[in-house]
Parts: structure tokens; C-alpha cells; sequence
């Protein structure tokens, strides 16, 4: 018998959307990966050969210009060394709004709090992501899942149990700052945010099913078209936020640069200012590792070098900003507190 045209439009795909989606998803985590550990395997070998760690080559040149336009200048190369990690983190957090099943996100992050936030945890460490870059991340679990816990776990243990950057930190600095800054990184990722998170109300809404569930895909081209379409939408909720964030960021640290602060006369306020002009602070991947080690070299105390530490990655201005639209304001403020206060003890004990 011929098949008719509605029966040809029916014959299902050769290869099923849902591998089309893990691929996708399991693809772009393996090539962030692979980026990340590729340069920091770099990093770490220069530095052992070394034992120094020089800040970043700047793309646009910032001596000698106004002071109107280095803010300008400072939000430009920052960007221009975190472009490709933020390309990937937008890419991430579309996969998991788009083809991740409801079922993965139930088995992972769903069950007792303390185990979701180990999962959250440990899932973020690998990615290696700065704060703004694991934003957009961020804000696609906590929609999938409406359990802010263990989005918040992914999203400062990306920057805050970094391994290479832990690494770096125990090759240059004493095993003191290292262990303590180690240690209140544990604190941050796996107490810190499953304490804010009980400033949110409990969920009125049951977890987002991903875009395939929403709508069933019948061909491979489906599977593409959510995705792009999910890439879209978190880009244009995120970036605005991110971009305003860096910009911010920047114009606070010409108004209070932290190499002034070490010129404060009391050693426990050089803390407590570091700590607090870090939180908000933009810093790319190890930016805080030469920040910090230019402090030492200025004189200033170690316990001011181990609040940068731990403050200047975990969080900052854009990613409290995304935090903010994507829960609420009183959640990104206890993070924010959060972190402070555990930067300040980390400070305190060395």
C-alpha cells in the first residue's frame, strides 16, 4: 500500500529529540569545561615555573585617559576577557530551560535540602565560571526548579570552588590564607545560600517544564528552534542586568580603588573595607589572586588579602543584580550579607 503524505508526517525521527537535547546539554558543559581547564592548566604551569601571577593584558589602554571615560574603558576589557565564558553560560542556562527532562532536575536537585545543595555545589565547582558568567545559569535552574538553595550553591560554588584558582591560591600565598580562604568558601557555597534562601517565601508555583516537555518536538529542527529560542529570551533578561552590574561595578572601583585601602591606619578596618568594597566589585577568573598579593606587597594585613579572596569572586554587582530580578531583592541582599560576613571571618581568623 502507498503511504499517504499524513503518514509520512508522522513517521517519527531517526534519532529521538530528547539525545538531540542530552547532546546538546551535555556538549556545551563538556566544551566549557574543556575551555576552562585548558587555560587554567596554563595559568598554573606559568605560575609554578614563576611563582608570580600578573594581572590580565588590558584591551583598551587606560593610562593617561580622563577620569569621565575610565569607567567606560574598565567595563570594556572587562567584558573583552569574559565574553567567552558568558557566551557559554548564557548557552548552558538556555539548554537547561530548553531540553534538560523534568525528570533529570527532580532526580538531581529535588529531596532533602542539605542534599540538593551538595548536588548545586558540586555541579557548579567543575564550570569554573566568574560570578556574572554563572548567572545566567543560575537564574535558569532556580526557574526550573523554584528552589533558589541549590541554584545559589551552583552559582558561588562556580567562582568560589574553582579548582584551579585553589590551587593557585595554595602555590602563592601561605597555607593559612590558603586553607582558611578554602574553608570559608565551603561556608558560602553550602551554608551561606541555603541560609538566604529562607528569606524567600515558599514557592506559589510548581517547577517550569522544559520548552521540549511544553510542547512536544516531532523533528530535530524543533529541538533547535527551542533552543535558539531559550538562548534569546535568557539573554535578553540577563545581559541588561549583567552589563548595568560591570558598569556599576566599575565606577565604584575608580571612586574606592581597593590598592588605596591598604592606607587606612587600623589593620581590622582595612579588613572590614576590603571586604565590603568586594563584594560588589566585578573580578574575572584569579583577578583577585594579583589583587590580593599586590595588598600583601603594599603592606597591608593578611587577613585584608584573605576577605578579597573569598569576597572579590563569590558575588558582585551583576550577578546580585540577576539574583535580584530572578527571586527577589531581599535574596540577593542576604547572599550579599552573607558573603560579607563570611569574608570578614575568614579575615578575622588569620
Amino acid at each position: 500500500m502507498p503511504m499517504h503524505d499524513d503518514d509520512a508526517g508522522t513517521k517519527p525521527p531517526l534519532v529521538s529529540p530528547w539525545v538531540v537535547g542530552a547532546l546538546v546539554f551535555s556538549g556545551l558543559v563538556a566544551a566549557l569545561v574543556t575551555y576552562k581547564a585548558s587555560g587554567s592548566l596554563e595559568t598554573i604551569a606559568r605560575v609554578q615555573a614563576s611563582h608570580a601571577l600578573a594581572p590580565r593584558s588590558e584591551a583598551l589602554a587606560m593610562a593617561g585617559q580622563s577620569a569621565a571615560i575610565l569607567p567606560l574603558l574598565r567595563t570594556a576589557n572587562y567584558l573583552a576577557i569574559v565574553w567567552p565564558a558568558l557566551v557559554f553560560g548564557i548557552l548552558i542556562g538556555a539548554a537547561v530551560r530548553a531540553v534538560v527532562p523534568s525528570a533529570w532536575v527532580a532526580r538531581l536537585l529535588g529531596g532533602s535540602p542539605l542534599r540538593s545543595q551538595l548536588v548545586g555545589g558540586l555541579a557548579g565547582a567543575p564550570l569554573m565560571l566568574c560570578s556574572c558568567c554563572i548567572a545566567p545559569v543560575f537564574a535558569a535552574v532556580q526557574e526550573r526548579t523554584r528552589r533558589a538553595g541549590p541554584a545559589a550553591a551552583l552559582m558561588l560554588a562556580s567562582p568560589s570552588l574553582n579548582p584551579a584558582a585553589l590551587v593557585l591560591t595554595f602555590l602563592l600565598f601561605t597555607a593559612d590564607v590558603a586553607w582558611v580562604r578554602l574553608a570559608m568558601a565551603v561556608v558560602l557555597v553550602f551554608g551561606v545560600s541555603l541560609l538566604a534562601a529562607r528569606c524567600l517565601p515558599a514557592a506559589q508555583a510548581a517547577p517550569t517544564a522544559c520548552a521540549l516537555e511544553a510542547v512536544p518536538p516531532r523533528g530535530l529542527g524543533e529541538v533547535l528552534v527551542a533552543f535558539s529560542g531559550e538562548a534569546w529570551r535568557l539573554a535578553r533578561t540577563t545581559l541588561p542586568f549583567i552589563f548595568a552590574g560591570v558598569l556599576a561595578s566599575s565606577l565604584l572601583v575608580e571612586v574606592v580603588p581597593v590598592s588605596r585601602l591598604r592606607e587606612v591606619p587600623f589593620r581590622v578596618a582595612i579588613v572590614v573595607l576590603v571586604a565590603l568594597v568586594s563584594v560588589p566589585i566585578a573580578l574575572p577568573t584569579f583577578a583577585e589572586i594579583p589583587l590580593a598579593l599586590g595588598l600583601l606587597a603594599a603592606g597591608a594585613p593578611p587577613g585584608a588579602a584573605v576577605a578579597l579572596l573569598i569576597a572579590g569572586p563569590a558575588i558582585n554587582l551583576p550577578s546580585l543584580l540577576t539574583v535580584s530580578r530572578t527571586t527577589t531583592p531581599r535574596h540577593a541582599l542576604a547572599l550579599a550579607g552573607g558573603t560579607l560576613l563570611v569574608a570578614l571571618a575568614g579575615g578575622m581568623l588569620v
